[in-house]
């Protein structure tokens, strides 16, 4: 089989199944497991997959650029920042994490809601400036460009001196296997000890994250109350999530 083809094969494999086995396309394909894995360095390189131990996942589209994603999958994230919004409580703490779906939350909240609002995300809190009775607290660090939100040493330090009833945190994936993703290590940890500060997080993604991966985890699934989705029931990596004990709120 012409590398091209084999390409092709691993594209459709991805497609149809969720993942890529090493060992079991080197089986059916008759060729070595060195040849699988230096097609899905190839693939990865390009963006088209995430390599894993053994093989590889479907890359989360959310490696473009800020900008860009926020031409991405508009409707379905205003129907996950719906579904969010109305979990705040007035007068309750949200610690809200930034992103393109996190800014569609901070629209989404009533504009006479009185509540506390604690982000990293400098674009965040510039969107809740009209929103008169919601107290805003900025978390500072180092800026990290693609997400429009500080990390580091520094903000994790300011992040561990507050506390908030609800944590909605975004992720670049989520996968039944790899669990829930992002594409930055510095990221990841200050997903994580936002999350720790809270007393319930709820994961927003739209349907196009479900059943993709990025290169770091971020939280295990114990630790999340709910994912918010626009992904259908039906979906095949939501129903693998609910036969795992995820609870999902359908946001449609």
């Amino acid at each position: 089989m012409l590398a091209a083809e084999r390409r092709d094969h691993l594209l459709g494999l991805l497609a149809r199944e969720g993942k890529i086995v090493a060992k079991d396309v080197a089986a059916e394909l008759g060729i070595s497991e060195d040849s699988v894995r230096r097609d899905l360095r190839d693939l990865a390189a390009e963006g088209l997959c995430q390599r894993v131990y053994g093989g590889a996942l479907p890359a989360s589209p959310a490696v473009a650029d800020y900008a860009a994603r926020q031409a991405v999958a508009t409707d379905g994230k205003r129907k996950v920042a719906s579904v969010a919004a109305g979990l705040v409580r007035p007068g309750s703490a949200l610690i809200l994490d930034g992103g393109t779906t996190a800014l569609a939350v901070a629209h989404a909240l009533p504009r006479d809601l009185a509540c506390t609002v604690i982000t990293h995300s400098p674009t965040i809190a510039a969107a809740l400036l009209g929103h008169p009775q919601a107290e805003l607290f900025l978390l500072g660090g180092r800026v990290f460009k693609h997400s429009a939100v500080a990390c580091g040493a520094a903000a994790v330090e300011a992040a561990q001196n507050v506390s908030a009833d609800l944590c909605l945190l975004g992720v670049a994936g989520v996968h039944p296997e790899a669990g829930l993703t992002t594409g930055d290590a510095e990221e990841a940890a200050m997903k994580r000890t936002l999350a720790a500060r809270a007393a319930d997080t709820y994961v927003l993604a739209s349907s196009e994250k479900i059943g993709t991966a990025s290169r770091f985890r971020v939280l295990p699934w114990e630790k999340v109350s709910a994912l918010i989705t626009d992904a259908a029931p039906r979906n095949a990596v939501v129903k693998q999530l609910t036969a795992l004990g995820v609870k999902v709120l359908p946001a449609d």
